[in-house]
């Protein structure tokens, strides 16, 4: 079996996690990109923030949208640690990300190639080129570790 480098952007969302881990809060880390450009990146922080919407997704997508001055994020590409939920998908879809990377898949929560699959939906209105796997072993090692501590 043939293991391939870890992308750099893939690479910084898991720091991103590890951040979260470190705070006390589940390891989910985004980035944002542009252009080849990191423009923005976000943790898991819905403990910290007292917020329960505060994904790493969001975060990440409030960001590149401030820098970006602009609610839609044509041509951003979104690299997250884990399967977005269905907050995340229908936040994804509404700021029009242009490509979604994710690591881990989420047969529990995610909503993208499980559960509510929100994309899938002829009601959806943008769908995102969707690849899905890249760092999954590093971005399971970390959701695993995490969790394990706490049991």
């Amino acid at each position: 079996m043939t293991r391939w480098p870890l992308p750099p952007y893939m690479a910084l969302a898991l720091a991103q996690a590890r951040q979260a881990a470190d705070s006390g809060e589940v390891p989910i880390g985004a980035v944002v990109v542009k252009d080849g450009k990191v423009i923005a990146s976000g943790r898991n922080a819905p403990r910290t923030n007292h917020d329960p919407t505060s994904h790493a997704e969001i975060e990440a997508i409030r960001a590149a949208a401030r820098v970006l001055e602009d609610e839609r994020l044509t041509g951003c590409e979104l690299w997250v640690t884990l399967e977005p939920c269905a907050m995340c998908a229908g936040a994804i879809a509404h700021a029009r990300i242009e490509r979604l990377y994710y690591a881990a898949s989420d047969p529990k929560g995610g909503a993208v190639e499980h559960g509510a699959r929100v994309f899938d939906h002829p009601q959806c209105l943008h769908r995102p080129e969707v690849y899905s796997g890249i760092g999954e072993a590093e971005a399971a090692a970390l959701l695993r570790d995490f969790f394990r501590e706490r049991r």
